[in-house]
């Protein structure tokens, strides 16, 4: 399976965020493979973006997002929960991640059941937390290279029809910005 190439990251966040739905998520847990196609994204910058982690200055929790694009960037949110964003931004930005806020599962179906412990696929990866628990991604994960076939990285997927764009979500500053991107599968 040919990974998205370092390339493809390169590139505006945004831009990122929108060509990431429908691209496929692999995971490779021992012998299983399990994986989903992105189907909700949203795009965070660096200093015109307040809502970002990156907004104030660099942290041992946000370098990935300064780091080399195609990377992971797993941050634990309200003690509880992973999220996984793919490092993404245009060379003359210093950071820029895009948040992987729901997949279509395809592939080990069963496997991200038993993970997350419950039976509804309507449910099972449709939010940040959700997908990283079906798909055993932790801290384990911080700076993987996403660009190489690894336990987990990102290939192409299906073409998206239509994408909706609307306010991220959960943030309380840059709510006009229109960076949570949609597409129905």
């Amino acid at each position: 399976m040919n990974t998205l190439p370092r390339e493809f990251y390169i590139q505006d966040t945004v831009t990122v965020a929108k060509k990431l739905l429908g691209k496929r998520i692999i995971r490779k847990i021992g012998r299983q493979e399990i994986s989903g196609i992105i189907s909700e994204t949203e795009a965070y910058r660096h200093k015109d973006d307040p809502a970002s982690h990156a907004f104030r200055k660099i942290t041992d929790r946000n370098k990935a997002m300064f780091g080399e694009v195609g990377r992971a960037y797993v941050y634990f949110t309200y003690g509880m929960y992973y999220c996984f964003n793919v490092v993404a931004r245009h060379p003359k930005i210093d950071a820029g991640a895009v948040l992987i806020r729901g997949i279509r599962p395809e592939k080990g179906i069963e496997k991200m059941q038993e993970n997350r412990k419950i039976s509804d696929l309507k449910n099972l990866t449709n939010g940040p937390a959700k997908l990283t628990q079906a798909l055993e991604i932790t801290k384990e994960h911080y700076g993987i290279d996403l660009t190489k076939n690894s336990k987990l990285f990102i290939t192409e997927g299906i073409k998206p029809k239509k994408i909706t764009a609307s306010p991220r979500i959960g943030i309380k500053e840059a709510t006009e910005k229109m960076w949570n991107f949609k597409i129905k599968i």
